[in-house]
Order: structure tokens, then sequence, then C-alpha cells
């Protein structure tokens, strides 16, 4: 009987012990989200780096990205981020993580992170993510997005680029061209989030994954911003 229960123990501790490395990873998921939130809500409340309303009108979609410094003045390894695109509906889908590795973006010295939003204005280029890998300003056009004092002097053909970079210490101008983050989709983080096998096309595109508690936050902030 004592071996027995010796066996179940193993067996109950071999069970255990996935469920909390999962546990814990999709705790840590759920805090990259809420990250990104608090990024979009930090740029949207100060006048600086407020994406404007025109912009917004103009979204297909929105990835959020967070990187961090790793020993370069003027480049950043490492990182995460999500997606999120408009449906025909009006609607905005879940977020489905990424990804987010080299960037060039003219950081200046003594920068820690990198907290960038890119607005894509069109509906083809987000599919780009279908990809295991992309570069804004290599597979499509990136400049830095206008802020509202630009739009007042005639900026506003620059809102049909198809992605518009909002970064914080950039060092960049309005119009100029971005070598961007290298993103890669991550949908192991999304199979973890949402207790799914649906993949990033799936997530963004179709309504077969519904949103958990944990994602409402940042797709009602979106949803308000863009709707």
């Amino acid at each position: 009987m004592k071996s027995i229960l010796s066996l179940l123990a193993l067996v109950m501790i071999g069970v255990s012990i996935p469920l909390a490395h999962a546990e814990n990873e999709r705790t840590m998921l759920v805090t990259e989200v809420e990250s990104c939130r608090a990024i979009l809500e930090d740029f949207q409340g100060a006048s600086a780096t407020a994406i404007p309303d025109q912009v917004w009108q103009s979204a297909k979609a929105v990835i959020i990205v967070n990187q961090f410094k790793a020993g370069f003045i003027f480049g950043v390894k490492g990182g995460y981020g999500l997606v999120m695109v408009k449906k025909s509906s009006g609607r905005w889908s879940v977020p489905a993580m990424l990804y987010a590795n080299e960037a060039s973006l003219g950081l200046q010295l003594g920068a820690k992170t990198v907290e960038t939003i890119y607005i894509i204005t069109d509906s083809e280029t987000p599919k780009l993510l279908f990809r295991q890998r992309v570069n804004f300003g290599v597979d499509a056009k990136a400049v830095i997005g206008p802020k509202a004092a630009d739009l007042e002097r005639n900026y506003r053909p620059l809102i049909s680029t198809p992605v518009l970079v909002y970064t914080k210490e950039s060092g960049l101008f309005a119009g100029a061209t971005v070598k961007a983050a290298q993103l890669a989709r991550n949908d192991e983080a999304g199979f973890a989030l949402y207790n799914t096998k649906y993949t990033l096309p799936e997530l963004l595109y179709s309504d077969w994954v519904q949103p958990t508690s944990d994602v409402l936050p940042i797709m009602n902030v979106v949803q308000k911003l863009s709707p």
C-alpha cells in the first residue's frame, strides 16, 4: 500500500509541475498585456506623445511594443508586444502576442527601455505578421507619425503611409524613414493566454476565440480611441 501511495504521489507531482509552469507562463503574459495597455494610456495621457484622433480614425491595426536596451547606445534587443486589428464590423480583435527583437531608432544615451506604438493604416500590412518575421521600414514603409501640431502644418498626407511609428527616446522627426523593430508572431503565447490551438491569423481575423477578462481592458481602450 505504501508503495502505491508513493507512486500516486509521484504521479501527482509530475502532473502539478507542468500545470504550475503553464499558470506561471499565463500570469507573465497577462502582465505583458497590462504593460502594453499602460504604455498606450501613457502615450495618450501626454500632449507631447498623444496620437492624434485623425490618426486613430485611420487605424486598421495597432501594435504596441516594449523593448529593453542590451548594451547598445543606438539599438535594443529583446522585448515583447501585441497586435490588434480592426474588423469590418468596426470592432477590434483580441490581442495576439509578438516577439520584438532588434530595433534601430536613434536611441539616446542612457535609455533603458523603448516603448513604441505602430498605427497601421491599411488592411493588408497587418497580414505581413503571418510570416515568421517582419521588419517595418523594410517590409512596409514606415514613418514617424504626425503629432497634432504636425497635422495643423499640413502633414495630413502622412496618415496614408502604411505604418506610422510613435516611439519614446527615438530622436526622430515627422516624415523620417524608420528601420524599426523586427517583429515575430508568438503563437505559443496565444496558446497559453487563450487556452486554444488557434494561431495569430485566427485570433486576429476570426471570432472563434472569445476575449478573456484579462484582455478586455486593453480592448476597451483601443475601441474607445478608434470606434
